[in-house]
């Protein structure tokens, strides 16, 4: 009986433990595009916020798309809030319109800017924050330092790319998908002159689908080297050296446009932002386990960078 008591204690603690939390929970509907989750410090009255940003498809507030979960924004958000930033994560605008059957093909790129802007003005007008911080991750990295011009306090890149899509595109097909170099090439140059085609190979077709090429268009008009030397702000880099879809290099090159800037390479970690001991295999897996923790050094270098 003794011992079945102190495991009932043991147990019980751990439960209490468990549930307390060093922050609290409020969902907010911006606009009629955007709705997410904000996170607010206990005990800080006026607290720095982060505005996260997630990158490409249609990517929940939580970092989750179609069958991949990896909570990877909404670990990000509770691991900086409990370092006493606020932190507000939102639903891309495809994200409501999947759910409710209203998917409108005419998305541009331009509209996730004007999103991300959108929810820096909301938090500016309340002025109940000490500085604004836009924490951009993969292309959300490019959306983040649009918005963030002439807004925000202050930037974070996580993930994200130094030359335009279509670049990126490119070496991405040339690493994996070599004997499709040229077709990509002639497609990009199609649209660049501001063409749709439907004349592209099978195997290409989840990158070139006509609903999306008027999309890539207006995306790859935007150069982030170019953007980034526009930036009147502190800026963090931060990239990992197990990320399969941007390399190090994409996170040199902002470095390189923006000498000011901190850059921080993040040894084992990959896109998702946790770390990866194994190959390949297990870098992928890791993209649908989101029991993960994130690589230790990605939450003390941005809050780090914050507090200065």
């Amino acid at each position: 009986m003794k011992t079945y008591f102190l495991v009932f204690i043991t147990l019980f603690s751990v439960s209490v433990i468990a549930q307390e939390q060093d922050y609290s929970s409020q969902d907010l509907v911006i606009n009629k595009h955007i709705e997410g989750t904000l996170l607010l410090p206990n005990n800080t009255d006026k607290p720095n916020l982060a505005i996260i940003i997630a990158g490409s498809g249609p990517t929940d507030r939580n970092g989750n798309q179609n069958f991949l979960k990896s909570n990877t924004l909404k670990k990000l958000a509770i691991g900086l809030t409990t370092n006493n930033i606020a932190t507000f994560r939102y639903d891309k605008r495809v994200v409501k319109q999947i759910r409710e059957n209203k998917v409108d093909k005419d998305i541009m790129f331009d509209d996730f800017v004007t999103d991300a802007s959108s929810v820096i003005d909301y938090f500016k007008q309340q002025n109940k924050y000490n500085k604004i911080f836009v924490v951009g991750h993969s292309q959300g990295s490019l959306v983040g330092m649009l918005a963030a011009k002439g807004k925000a306090d202050g930037f974070v890149s996580l993930a994200g790319a130094g030359q335009t899509i279509d670049n990126v595109i490119l070496e991405q097909v040339e690493k994996t998908a070599p004997q499709f170099t040229e077709d990509t090439k002639r497609v990009f140059k199609i649209l660049k002159e501001g063409k749709t085609t439907t004349d592209y190979p099978l195997a290409l077709s989840s990158i070139f689908n006509l609903d999306v090429q008027k999309f890539i268009m207006n995306w790859m008009t935007y150069n982030p080297t170019e953007i980034m030397k526009t930036l009147d702000m502190p800026s963090l880099i931060i990239n990992g050296t197990k990320d399969l879809q941007v390399s190090e290099a994409e996170a040199l090159l902002l470095k390189e446009a923006s000498p000011k800037a901190e850059l921080k390479i993040i040894e084992n970690m990959n896109h998702v932002l946790v770390t990866i001991i194994g190959g390949d295999l297990d870098n992928s897996k890791s993209y649908n386990e989101s029991q993960r923790p994130l690589a230790p050094e990605l939450i003390d270098s941005i809050v780090l960078f914050i507090n200065k």
